[in-house]
């Protein structure tokens, strides 16, 4: 079986390049910190969109999706779910509330980690969730001809308790180390969670829920601000090749974790970047209100709707971001994705 051991984070050998970003990251987490203690307003209105993102990311990397508009009532809890799929979203929508409100005394723990998979899988009403897996699980890929390999053959289901020991002990030993990075850390966990595939269904979701509540227990929390499963779900591809390139030999505990950390990091310091965009353009009060809203859309890495620009500028009238919006659309700033109360604005 794999041997978790994290002591090579200590060794001084890791790529420059990595330490680089996490001294970067470092020194935008000071400058956030700074900035919520100034304008909390601000940040509760980002806190409100990147939970819609969030849970509409997450469930969309696993292929569960509906509608924009749904899933914006179904996380401010205005409408029930109405199918299978929406159940699945609402657990998510719940698992991410506890670790949003409860992460300071939520330890990290095996017990902590079967309690957000029973609240992640109880509104579809699976009644494994909450439960290690008790068959043999693979991963699949399909190719363009539609032919499907095993790309991955986790640990067996008789293995799995004693792994997922393994892997708690792992991190509580490294955690101690104050010559350890916990941005290095936590990545090599989450890897070492995906690889061993502890759960029936929902592991990939379980793994989103886990970097979240590490993260902000170490005092990393920009993901309540901007949806990091958003900035995921942006580059899946570069995700899922990094996942594959640091699970190869990992059974024989010969595997690089340098991959899979990079994309983390970078992902992670994406949502630093983004929330320095957003901060900047919301907290500029001498920029005119036009240049505002067209800083907004051009600086969003991803689609944004009217509704999510009137809540990063609660100043700015909707019918001033309308008519903006309308501007850019003719001098060719922008192009549109959805209709009527779901379009949304991209940057051409």
């Amino acid at each position: 079986m794999h041997k978790f051991d994290y002591s090579f984070l200590d060794n001084g050998l890791l790529p420059a390049s990595l330490v680089n970003i996490t001294s970067s990251i470092s020194s935008l987490r000071t400058m956030e910190d700074f900035r919520k203690s100034e304008n909390q307003k601000i940040f509760t209105e980002l806190e409100s969109i990147a939970k819609v993102q969030s849970v509409k990311s997450s469930n969309a990397i696993e292929g569960i999706v509906t509608s924009d508009e749904r899933i914006v009532q179904i996380v401010n809890q205005n409408s029930a779910p109405l199918n299978h799929s929406e159940s699945e979203i609402a657990g998510y929508r719940d698992a991410l509330q506890i670790i949003h409100t409860g992460f300071e005394t939520i330890p990290f723990s095996q017990e902590t980690i079967l309690s957000l998979h029973r609240t992640l899988l109880s509104a579809a009403e699976y009644e494994f969730g909450g439960k290690y897996k008790t068959e043999d699980n693979v991963i699949l890929e399909i190719d363009s001809y539609g032919n499907r390999r095993v790309r991955f053959a986790p640990l067996s289901a008789s293995e799995t308790p004693v792994a997922m020991e393994q892997l708690y002990l792992a991190y509580m030993d490294a955690q101690s180390n104050s010559n350890i990075n916990p941005l290095l850390l936590i990545p090599c966990v989450v890897l070492d969670f995906l690889c061993i595939h502890p759960f029936r269904d929902g592991t990939g979701r379980m793994s989103r829920l886990i970097s979240l509540l590490l993260l902000y227990k170490s005092g990393y929390d920009v993901g309540k601000y901007i949806s990091f499963e958003e900035q995921i779900n942006n580059d899946k591809t570069w995700y899922y090749d990094s996942l594959r390139k640091s699970s190869e030999n990992w059974h024989e505990s010969k595997n690089d974790y340098v991959p899979f950390i990079q994309n983390f990091l970078i992902t992670l310091y994406k949502c630093y970047s983004e929330l320095d965009k957003r901060f900047a353009t919301v907290n500029s009060k001498k920029i005119p209100k036009t240049s505002r809203i067209e800083a907004t859309v051009l600086n969003s890495l991803l689609p944004i709707s009217k509704s999510e620009i009137c809540k990063i500028l609660p100043d700015i009238s909707p019918t001033t971001v309308e008519f903006v919006l309308g501007r850019m659309i003719k001098s060719g700033l922008v192009t549109t994705i959805g209709a009527g109360r779901a379009t949304k604005y991209l940057r051409k």
